[in-house]
């Protein structure tokens, strides 16, 4: 028994100490800094706009909504010719949402089967040489080194714009044990894409 409430003591104390690590330090912001890619101008002739979760009927998810989102603001500055949604179940309503923003629907190419990053880049790749011009991928802030690296790994030349996520919601401490799964997710997929030669 004493065994037991020994490790049970020790168990309460790490989480503890992992709650204000990650609540009251700027660990979740020095974290997702490193996974983040430098960010590039915000212009180019295709913005690529990768899909990450899709909603309920149709709608488009959280994530993905703040991507489209991003992609409204760069669309509506003049800076681009076109956009590419790529993302199985995202990306329809990805290009619906975008087109009630005013995107001319005959400006956004969809790619609708890819289901992993790397899916992302060789499905996207084949729709890339009858648009020649500045490739700029934008995605998550804490997901875009990881793209970019398997973009250009796939041999799309793209710069990267990272849409601000993770670094947006750690100023809400309520969202922090969220940022915190998804910056540890991410960093283990990065490894796993390390790992298979995929960046």
């Amino acid at each position: 028994m004493k065994f037991f409430r020994r490790w049970l003591f020790r168990f309460a104390a790490a989480l503890g100490c992992l709650h204000i690590l990650i609540v009251i330090t700027p660990v979740l912001g020095w974290w997702t800094h490193t996974l983040s890619a430098p960010w590039a101008a915000d212009d180019g002739d295709t913005l690529i706009v990768l899909g990450s979760d899709s909603g309920n009927a149709g709608m488009v998810g959280l994530a993905s909504y703040w991507r489209c989102f991003t992609a409204t603001l760069l669309w509506r500055s003049g800076h681009f010719q076109r956009l590419v949604v790529s993302g199985v179940d995202a990306a329809i309503p990805m290009r619906d949402f975008l087109v009630s923003q005013g995107i001319p629907s005959d400006r956004i190419l969809v790619e609708n089967a890819a289901v992993s990053t790397r899916e992302n880049a060789l499905f996207v790749r084949p729709l890339l040489p009858a648009h020649p011009g500045r490739v700029i991928l934008l995605t998550s802030d804490y997901h875009s080194r990881r793209a970019l690296a398997v973009f250009r790994k796939a041999g799309i030349e793209a710069t990267a714009l990272p849409s601000p996520d993770a670094g947006k919601r750690i100023n809400h401490w309520l969202q922090r044990w969220e940022v915190f799964w998804d910056l540890s997710l991410e960093t283990i997929k990065t490894l796993y894409y390390r790992i298979h030669g995929w960046t």
